[in-house]
């Protein structure tokens, strides 16, 4: 067999998209399809959204890169509107969300290094999570599916069952850092943490001196109608990864933390050729700004109420297939009796609706967040037709 010159670790589909248009994605052909996938939670402001396009546009014309060894203007201006926007004193700027997810661990690390205290190395995580692809990051979830092949892997990490809080502090010893979660677990499933985990993993953190660290890259910038999902849970973090949607679709990330959480980080401890060069920080600024309008995250809000509404309300029409709804705003899930997948690919190649799969057998629908009413509804009538005439696989 002759191997791709793309190397093929993705099992990609027939779906070929060549333009992009708000929230339609149109292939080779001029097939149009409904984007609910948004590039897994990406493209925050849909596709070729105005002000993107020209500021993307304009500074690309401007200067695009010049390396992390000189001054940057346009990376401390972006950074101060992000500390003002949030909990944050500092920002370190990456280009993916792993990237985010690996300076957090180290920053984690290294303050309890600067501390006195190197032994405390080990974050508490959780099962079924998704911090990324990288070494570090999939030393820091149990799957085997991630970990299989790759080992050995990055030490210094200990794993709870998600949501139960008393299973998470029972790992707490002389060795923690502290608990590196998301907010609601993506690909684990769409899965909400209870306001009694989160809020407790945060006291048990000021009680033991350990820090909260967040993996926010799908649940964050404005996608669950907060800016970031931890407002919905009253908890502030001591550090937080950032990715996806803060670019827009520009491959861009964040490491967010405390004065006190980043008192390890100083030169030398961390860098990144390529982040936060000036073409990204364009483009951050330029989504930044639409999500800091007046009433765009209360819209947001109202989308994704309306959202959970039709996909309520159609459950019991099609109770052999559907179970029931998770999530926070325009991150919903959709917990299917069957195969997920199957039916996502179903709706993809039939019925031109983009969705994604996610674990425990739950459809995610992650739209862009510009959607209205009438995408809602589209959507809806898709969704319906496609569930429909869906007949699950015998052995479902």
């Amino acid at each position: 067999m002759t191997i791709t010159a793309l190397m093929p670790v993705y099992p990609r589909c027939g779906v070929r998209p060549v333009r992009g248009e708000g929230v339609y994605l149109y292939g080779e052909d001029g097939e149009q399809y409904l984007d609910f996938a948004a590039g897994i939670a990406v493209n925050a402001l849909g596709h070729g959204h105005p002000k993107l396009v020209e500021a993307i546009a304009r500074q690309a014309a401007t200067l695009m890169h010049v390396s992390n060894l000189y001054g940057s203007p346009q990376g401390e201006h972006f950074a101060q509107r992000l500390v003002d926007s949030t909990f944050a004193d500092t920002v370190f700027f990456t280009n993916s969300g792993a990237e985010a997810v690996e300076c957090a661990i180290k920053t984690a690390r290294r303050y309890h290094f600067a501390n006195g205290n190197p032994q405390r190395h080990t974050l508490i995580t959780f099962n079924n999570a998704f911090h990324g692809r990288t070494l570090g990051a999939i030393s820091a979830t149990n799957q085997p599916k991630m970990r299989d092949g790759f080992e050995p892997l990055l030490p210094g990490f200990a794993y709870a069952p998600f949501d139960d809080l008393e299973a998470a502090l029972a790992l707490i010893d002389e060795n923690t850092a502290g608990f590196l979660v998301e907010p609601i677990q993506g690909e684990g499933g769409l899965r909400p943490a209870s306001m009694e985990f989160l809020q407790g993993l945060r006291k048990a953190c000021n009680e033991h001196g350990l820090l909260l660290v967040l993996d926010e890259v799908q649940c964050g910038y404005g996608r669950t109608g907060k800016f970031f999902a931890h407002e919905l849970y009253g908890v502030t973090p001591d550090i937080m990864a950032v990715a996806k949607g803060i670019g827009g679709g520009f491959p861009l990330g964040a490491c967010l933390a405390t004065e006190e959480a980043a008192k390890g980080m100083v030169i030398g401890t961390h860098g990144s050729t390529y982040g936060g060069n000036p073409l990204s920080m364009a483009a951050g600024e330029a989504v930044l700004d639409v999500i800091q309008e007046p009433g765009f995250l209360e819209h947001v809000e109202a989308m994704g109420q309306r959202l959970r509404s039709t996909l309520e309300q159609m459950i019991p029409n099609f109770d052999h297939l559907f179970e029931e709804v998770r999530g926070h705003g325009l991150m919903q899930g959709l917990k299917m009796k069957s195969d997920s997948r199957r039916f996502v690919a179903h709706c993809r190649d039939n019925h031109g609706l983009l969705l994604v799969a996610a674990g425990e057998n739950v459809i995610r629908i992650l739209p862009p967040l510009v959607i209205d009413e009438s995408h809602i509804t589209e959507f809806a009538t898709k969704l319906s037709d496609a569930a429909r005439v869906y007949v699950p696989a015998a052995d479902d």
